[in-house]
């Protein structure tokens, strides 16, 4: 193997591959790169054996080839050289059997490289009929929904986003319990079979990353994995096992009290109102609606007292004390990129709704706090 490319170009493919390898790997070769250089061009695939991600680049865009060949390359250093290379153009040779040469005019490393056939035989299939969707669009499902998803291990299921697929409508949801968040899209087709999965959060939280440009994302769906097909990049991640809690019971359909708001005014009072408490477990913050006026405070006893009053528009009876986490809700607002909010309460036990008055497809859900 003996080739050369552009600095830029294989460290934009490199970095998008390594978010595939785990600092917890227990098997030596998947710490490392696959580097398989053919006809076609220069592959590059690492995997942690539950995520697998996989580049391309064309031939023609590799400056020059020599001899072609395979080899796994220590992911612990060849990034960091790559992007420290002091000239645009890097060269690689393959000298001793396992050793890369990596150099330029005035630098030069010799790494000691694993052996390709000790690599696993990673099956990147697809399917016939994949669900196609517009990548700045699922962009957008990922950045309001994975938020709400679960850092404790203990309910794996809530540390992944739930994707429905039901005709030609496209629901995620996440949920942490103590809020949720779902969206809905409608597909450009109909398809003929259901699709309940749960995905990784981490997982697609590194595609989010990785999705920098308006094109088609085809997703193939398996019995225990998704295959995501990206440009020249293949994301290939396990599912998580077992049946996402129904939520549907959890998000009411009639409200007692509603509530429209300006989404960045509510934002600004919370943020303004959760400062004393920001030490404090939850940041509890308390908002209170009476005569047409919304009060948010808090409360720190070795620090003081804050109140903000924001105007609102609701029925003149409307009228509650509840508490919530200023986190969450600011969590929430921030995917909403309409002007006006609707903040729909049942009481201070029920759950807090939150969703723009113009977009129906997005629906913010927060568990209030009880205090005493």
């Amino acid at each position: 193997m003996k080739f050369s490319i552009e600095k830029t170009l294989l460290l934009e493919n490199l970095n998008n591959v390594a978010k595939a390898i785990s600092p917890k790997n227990i098997i030596p070769i998947l710490n490392g790169i696959k580097f398989e250089l053919n006809s076609d061009g220069l592959f590059l695939t690492a995997s942690d054996s539950e995520l697998t991600i996989k580049t391309f680049i064309q031939r023609k865009n590799i400056t020059n080839v020599e001899s072609e060949g395979t080899i796994i390359i220590q992911s612990k250093y060849i990034l960091d050289i790559i992007r420290k290379m002091p000239s645009d153009i890097v060269n690689f040779e393959l000298i001793e059997g396992l050793k890369i040469r990596i150099y330029t005019d005035g630098s030069q490393y010799d790494l000691n490289c694993l052996d390709a056939k000790e690599y696993p035989n990673l099956k990147l299939e697809e399917t016939k009929n994949p669900l196609v969707i517009n990548s700045g669009l699922f962009k957008t499902i990922i950045n309001q929904t994975s938020f709400a998803i679960s850092t404790q291990e203990l309910r794996p299921l809530l540390t992944g986003i739930n994707f429905k697929v039901i005709g030609d409508t496209l629901e995620c949801i996440a949920t942490d319990s103590y809020r949720l968040a779902k969206k809905n899209i409608k597909l450009e087709k109909a398809y003929e079979e259901d699709i309940n999965i749960v995905i990784p959060g981490k997982n697609i939280i590194e595609l989010d990353k990785i999705i920098t440009e308006d094109d088609d994302l085809e997703i193939h769906i398996f019995n225990n994995k998704v295959l995501f097909k990206y440009k020249n990049i293949i994301f290939q991640t396990n599912l998580l096992s077992g049946t996402y809690p129904n939520t549907s019971n959890l998000i009411p359909n009639e409200f007692s009290i509603i509530a429209t708001a300006k989404a960045k005014d509510f934002a600004s009072s919370i943020d303004r109102a959760a400062l004393l408490t920001q030490g404090k477990d939850k940041n509890i913050v308390k908002m209170k609606i009476k005569n047409g006026i919304m009060i948010i405070n808090s409360y720190a006893s070795e620090i003081g007292k804050v109140e903000e009053k924001l105007n609102i528009e609701t029925s003149p009876d409307s009228q509650i004390d509840i508490s919530y986490s200023a986190k969450y809700m600011l969590d929430a607002l921030k995917t909403i990129k309409e002007e006006d909010i609707l903040i729909l309460l049942n009481g201070e036990i029920k759950p807090i709704v939150v969703k723009s008055v113009t977009d129906e497809s997005l629906i913010q859900l927060i568990l209030p706090i009880k205090t005493y």
